[in-house]
């Protein structure tokens, strides 16, 4: 088989988030696909099941080391650009990819050199005890921003958003492993997403880091699925004042994988509209096996 190494979410090669993508692999078993993301062992890797899409889109499957996922951001924008680059030809055509989570679309900004996709409207869990989340994380109950809740969201991948009040707290962020497990027993989201206002980079609006022991991923370096739920938090919750939003948020500082993810979000009458966008950058390719 044919596969691809891209960084998404990138600020040059080297950054970002590493995707490895198979390519025509649907001859392979469940089993064949989850030994082979636990020995490529990047946060996720994905498979392209077949060169030609149905009406639905291309199929995709996602794996991380330890499971499948119904959906998730980075791989879905490196697929993308895999599809664009070796199928479609470098050409600036949308992009249908087909999940379990259901259809994605992906467009491309070569002005920009952004990949944008469109996630599912969101859905706004139960909100959990920030002294819980607290000791999750090791800090402090001060450091929880309350004037916002820490609340299951979801766009496709469930996850656990903390607001933070300070870069500080989102640095000494430091997971319990025994406490984290309990809590997850009772969410929905199996990742932590901790964020704040202070930022390293003062053109960017957000500071963020992801936290999904469960998938086998102690901290990702940039999380589209969590932004995405992000971007719908911070318009529910009216964080910047606006019903639309258009932020940059760096991810990935703490373990040396410099990313930036940009978000636009609207309220609307029928929910609220949410894109995470970002660069990809090649980075190899193979043969498997």
């Amino acid at each position: 088989m044919k596969f691809s190494i891209v960084d998404v979410f990138s600020q040059g090669k080297y950054t970002g988030n590493q995707l490895a993508v198979f390519k025509e692999a649907g001859h392979l078993s469940t089993e064949e696909m989850q030994k082979i993301a636990k020995e490529i062992n990047f946060s996720e890797t994905t498979f392209i099941l077949s060169n030609e899409p149905t009406e639905k889109g291309y199929p995709v499957r996602i794996f991380t080391p330890n499971e499948e996922v119904p959906f998730a951001g980075h791989p879905t924008l490196g697929t993308a650009f895999v599809i664009q680059q070796d199928y479609l030809n470098g050409e600036e055509k949308d992009i249908l990819l087909h999940f379990k989570a259901g259809t994605i679309p992906v467009t491309y900004n070569a002005k920009e050199k952004l990949f944008w996709m469109k996630q599912n409207q969101p859905t706004f869990g139960k909100v959990l005890d920030s002294k819980i989340a607290a000791d999750v994380l090791g800090l402090a109950v001060e450091e929880i921003d309350h004037r916002f809740p820490v609340q299951d969201v979801s766009t496709g991948l469930p996850a656990i958003i903390v607001p933070l009040v300070s870069l500080e707290a989102v640095r000494k962020a430091k997971v319990n492993l025994l406490k984290y497990n309990q809590l997850i027993q009772t969410t929905e989201g199996k990742t932590l997403f901790v964020f704040s206002k202070e930022t390293y980079d003062s053109m960017h609006d957000i500071n963020a880091r992801d936290f999904a022991h469960y998938y086998g991923i102690p901290e990702d370096a940039a999380t589209g699925s969590s932004n995405g739920c992000l971007a719908s938090y911070l318009v529910h919750h009216n964080y910047f004042n606006k019903h639309a939003i258009s932020v940059k948020v760096e991810q990935g500082y703490e373990i040396g994988r410099p990313s930036l993810l940009h978000l636009n979000a609207s309220q609307t009458s029928d929910g609220i509209d949410v894109y995470v966008g970002g660069q990809v950058e090649k980075v190899a390719k193979g043969k498997w096996g």
